[in-house]
């Protein structure tokens, strides 16, 4: 009898085995910013909109955050997201903006890139798309990563 009243009994001892986790609350999801390229010229600058909005370059050793060391955060110059802050900024000597990771998990969106016969990874800004720059695994520790920036597709903000 003892038998059957525990085997009776020890599905009610395992219960929190049984139910199902309570989900986690839900981060409300950042509004994307979705512009016509019209929209995008009359707010960047020809450089800016050349680099963000046609992912394009600007040469090395030319922008102008390769060199600065002032505290900041770096925010995207066409949405203001946060994106990198100048505690991971590091001096790279390739005359980019360079850090060796971002503000934050998710804060800036990867995508493989084909283009010049080679394969990369392009960064670019999760809440408007903007190109950023690349990122590549000769970075200093403890990433290993080198998130080369251009300096038109940000702008420091204080901390």
């Amino acid at each position: 009898m003892r038998g059957v009243l525990l085997l009776a009994l020890l599905p009610l001892l395992h219960c929190d085995r049984l139910a199902p986790a309570p989900a986690p609350a839900a981060q409300p999801a950042e509004a994307k910013v979705v512009k016509s390229e019209e929209e995008w010229r009359k707010l960047l600058t020809p450089a800016q909109f050349h680099i963000l909005r046609e992912h394009g370059t600007e040469p090395a050793f030319s922008g102008a955050y390769w060199d600065k060391h002032d505290r900041a955060v770096y925010v995207c110059a066409a949405c203001g997201k946060r994106l990198f802050s100048s505690e991971q900024k590091f001096d790279s000597g390739t005359g980019w903006p360079s850090f060796w990771a971002p503000i934050a998990p998710g804060a800036v969106a990867p995508s493989e890139d084909t283009s010049y016969g080679m394969v990369r990874t392009e960064v670019h800004c999760p809440r408007c798309g903007g190109h950023l720059g690349h990122v590549f695994d000769d970075g200093p520790p403890p990433t290993g990563k080198r998130y080369c920036i251009n300096s038109a597709a940000i702008a420091a903000v204080a901390p």
